[in-house]
């Protein structure tokens, strides 16, 4: 996924640096050409053959040491560098580029870059708090420095709270956004994006549902708010990490899903209905478990209200983009719902093919619009999202 890709990875004094071995792992393991500028104060957790080790790279720890390329060291990492990412990010070196310090290798990098920086906060919970911390993290976002929170949660130095690093995955997913859509073109942009599917409950034990994991919902999110938006996402369960920098409003059944979307349709410029939401529900709702008999059970099923169809006959100057999961008569039945839906693009996938579709990691889709078709070829997740706003951004500009 990130072939060709250059990434520099800052890595400061914390205990969390052990998080940073396995981002810089995953980031190897998708392609990236990665390189480790350490502090001294990290090299006291975490030596520094480690990282050489997994990134294939040398990793630069001295400003003045002997340096591994022709040219001024830090320069040349700043200009390889298509995305910078320091994790973990101590108050020191956020205050120190905050405050346009550049004393040792890793802020003299990132003061001479061009590249979007990603700060991931780790540190102990009344340092996070401290309001001069958060000033400076105010400040770098004013100066377009991406930051993804801490997490909240027990801290390795005893305290409970926020200053936790996030997930390595997260991480990672989050900067594969950055590095997907370096572009910020939806500023000022209102995006409603639904993801998972719902949840129909039978009984207190069981419901009727759907295979959607809610993986394009969420890449969908990422993407988005990595291009400047102000994104909703509505999801049904899923196992998935809550996308960093973007509100997550949960909802279990259709019911639940259509209310929260048309609670907050009204403010949004941009509207994506990639959920799975159920079609019919059980028509009665038992109270206590049903029991196992000799016999058949007949469950009376009731329609679900078409939330895709009512936000179409309410349009009001929004895009609307829906999806259509079929298994047979794809753009056929893509073009049919487009025209039903009044919606102004539709995201066709075939759910028949085994390595696409629900739960991959992988989707393959074709984007229906009421002028053309773009089929987009198997690909992860994220970068098939990359290319619906794509379509979605150029819709904005031609109109």
């Amino acid at each position: 996924m990130l072939e060709g890709k250059n990434v520099v990875i800052g890595v400061t004094g914390g205990i969390a640096v052990y998080k940073s071995v396995e981002i810089v792992s995953r980031l190897k393991k998708l392609g990236a050409d990665v390189y480790v500028i350490m502090t001294k104060s990290a090299t006291e957790f975490v030596k520094p053959m480690t990282f050489q080790s997994l990134s294939h790279n040398p990793v630069v720890v001295e400003m003045f040491g002997r340096a591994q390329y022709w040219d001024v060291e830090h320069i040349s990492l700043a200009d390889k560098a298509d995305l910078m990412l320091i994790a973990p990010a101590t108050a020191n070196i956020v205050g120190k580029i905050a405050n346009g310090i550049a004393d040792d290798m890793l802020s003299t990098t990132v003061m001479a870059t061009q590249a979007p920086v990603v700060l991931c906060p780790a540190m102990n919970v009344n340092m996070y708090s401290n309001s001069i911390f958060q000033d400076n993290l105010s400040y770098l976002r004013e100066k377009d420095y991406k930051i993804i929170e801490a997490d909240a949660g027990y801290l390795a130095c005893g305290y409970e709270g926020r200053g936790r690093l996030s997930k390595p995955l997260e991480i990672v997913e989050t900067s594969i956004a950055y590095l997907l859509a370096p572009e910020e073109d939806l500023n000022d942009r209102k995006v409603l994006i639904t993801a998972g599917g719902t949840m129909e409950a039978l009984d207190p034990v069981r419901y009727l549902g759907n295979h959607s994991s809610g993986k394009m919902g969420y890449a969908l999110a990422r993407i988005a708010q990595a291009r400047g938006a102000d994104v909703t996402l509505i999801s049904a369960p899923t196992t998935l990490n809550d996308p960093k920098g973007v509100k997550k409003i949960e909802v279990r059944t259709a019911a639940e899903m259509e209310e929260m979307v048309l609670k907050y349709k009204a403010e949004q410029d941009i509207i994506i209905m990639a959920a799975a939401v159920a079609d019919y529900r059980p028509k009665d709702y038992s109270d206590n478990k049903i029991k196992k008999e000799s016999g058949d059970l007949v469950i009376r099923l009731e329609r679900t209200e078409d939330i895709l169809a009512k936000l179409g006959k309410d349009k009001d100057n929004q895009i609307l983009v829906g999806f259509a999961a079929e298994s047979d008569n794809l753009v056929e039945n893509a073009k049919d719902k487009l025209a039903r839906k009044n919606a102004d693009l539709i995201v066709a996938n075939d759910i028949t093919s085994a390595d696409t579709g629900f739960a991959a990691d992988n989707n393959k889709v074709i984007i229906i619009s009421k002028d053309r078709e773009v089929d987009i070829p198997k690909a992860s997740k994220l970068e098939v999202a990359k290319q619906i706003i794509d379509q979605i951004c150029e819709m904005i500009l031609n109109n």
